[in-house]
C-alpha cells in the first residue's frame, strides 16, 4: 500500500458532514485538501495565540488545545512529507 490516507476536504454545506478523499498526488483534490489543512492550522494557531497571549485559561483549556494542535501539526507535517516523496 502506498500510505495514502483519507484527507479531510472540509465540511459539505448541503449535508454537514465533513467529506474525505484519498487523493492522487499532485491533483485536484489533494490541492483542496492542502488548503484545508493549511487554513485550518491558521485558525487553530491564530485561536491559540489569542489564548496564550491573554494569559488567563486555565491549565484544563490549555491541555484541551493539545490534541486539535497535535492532530493538525500531524497533518502540516504529512502534507510535506507527502510532497518531499
Amino acid at each position: 500500500m502506498s500510505g495514502r490516507r483519507p484527507r479531510n476536504l472540509g465540511v459539505d454545506p448541503a449535508t454537514g458532514k465533513v467529506a474525505f478523499a484519498i487523493a492522487c498526488p499532485g491533483g485536484f483534490l489533494e490541492a483542496l485538501a492542502d488548503a484545508h489543512t493549511l487554513e485550518s492550522a491558521a485558525v487553530l494557531a491564530a485561536v491559540v495565540g489569542a489564548v496564550l497571549e491573554a494569559g488567563e485559561a486555565s491549565d484544563a483549556e490549555l491541555a484541551s488545545l493539545v490534541t486539535p494542535l497535535h492532530a493538525a501539526l500531524d497533518e502540516c507535517v504529512g502534507m510535506t512529507a507527502a510532497d518531499r516523496e
